[in-house]
């Protein structure tokens, strides 16, 4: 592409991004729907290594077709960069075209996304497209029946579940929401995840409360009384191994809570994590570690 093309090429798609009628926003329902599904899918990949391209919102361009912004597109053997330079999906640059398209219809052009991009999106051999009708609660699913086919096939429902060949995985409407299902399992998001560290914090703080309190406890009734001091103190050592096994549930939590926010973890972190004995510290660096972006901000003072 020479540089006069490349130019001709970008006006077009500010052209196309510029345009009300391309960027009318749906509201919030619509933006909070699409940002669950990417989240799902980024988790979900990055942790089984699979090599797959996933972007929200970015511009696509096909040799001799407008401009379109799907909500969300994938495109297999792609590497996901974790600082992603592209302003736009140039199909003649990058070499192939779209692997899958999703898009979230909730106060939009029903006409766009059930008929004209079915019709579109198959002539450009895009192998799945797939709607959530978050609206009516409905999942739409179309597959190329063959690579050079440019008609699509609606994709059956087993069980409300609609499957994606290009995913690996399973779509379907639950609770409400849009869900993705690996196999029997329901994929979850950075949401989910916290919520259940926090239960998981708040239990490990109680327990090791009471064990603490038992200790305190134990520790009195020896003093009080000398006939007693045998059975107080094996009060004292199982209360001494609950707090030491909250503290180490603490610690795993916490470098749980690394590897899910991808933060590496060198041996000497990982020695400071594992040899600290003081609960509040530990549940101090863990609440950090939910929302930092590196290790200094987790251990800074």
């Amino acid at each position: 592409m020479t540089p006069a093309e490349r130019e001709r090429l970008l006006v077009r798609i500010l052209d196309a991004l510029s345009d009300p009628r391309s960027a009318m926003a749906e509201g919030r329902p619509h933006q909070k729907a699409k940002g669950q599904a990417i989240d799902m899918l980024t988790l979900h990949f990055g942790s089984t290594g699979r090599v797959i391209y996933l972007a929200e919102e970015l511009a696509v361009l096909y040799p001799g077709e407008d401009v379109f912004v799907p909500d969300i597109l994938a495109v297999l053997d792609v590497p996901q960069p974790e600082d992603d330079p592209r302003m736009a999906w140039v199909v003649a640059d990058e070499g192939r075209g779209l692997s899958l398209v999703l898009e979230v219809l909730h106060q939009g052009d029903r006409n766009k996304d059930l008929v004209v991009n079915v019709e579109r999106y198959a002539r450009l051999r895009i192998p799945e497209y797939f709607v959530y009708d978050r609206l009516r609660q409905q999942v739409h699913g179309y597959r190329l029946p063959a690579p050079d086919a440019q008609r699509y096939q609606r994709i059956v429902p087993q069980m409300g579940r609609y499957s994606s060949a290009v995913l690996g995985l399973d779509l379907a409407v639950s609770g409400g929401k849009l869900r993705f299902f690996y196999g029997m399992a329901e994929l979850f998001g950075s949401a989910d995840l916290i919520d259940r560290l926090q239960g998981m914090m708040d239990d490990l703080e109680a327990r090791a409360e009471q064990a603490q309190a038992q200790a305190e406890q134990a520790q009195a009734q020896a003093e009080q009384a000398q006939a007693q001091a045998e059975q107080a103190q094996a009060q004292a050592e199982q209360a001494q191994a609950q707090a030491e096994q909250a503290t180490n549930g603490l610690r795993e939590a916490l470098l749980a809570a690394l590897q899910m926010r991808q933060l590496p973890v060198p041996e000497e972190a990982r020695s400071r994590v594992l040899s600290c004995h003081e609960p509040a510290t530990l549940q101090r660096w863990l609440l950090r570690a939910m929302s930092a972006s590196s290790l200094d901000e987790v251990f800074s003072a």
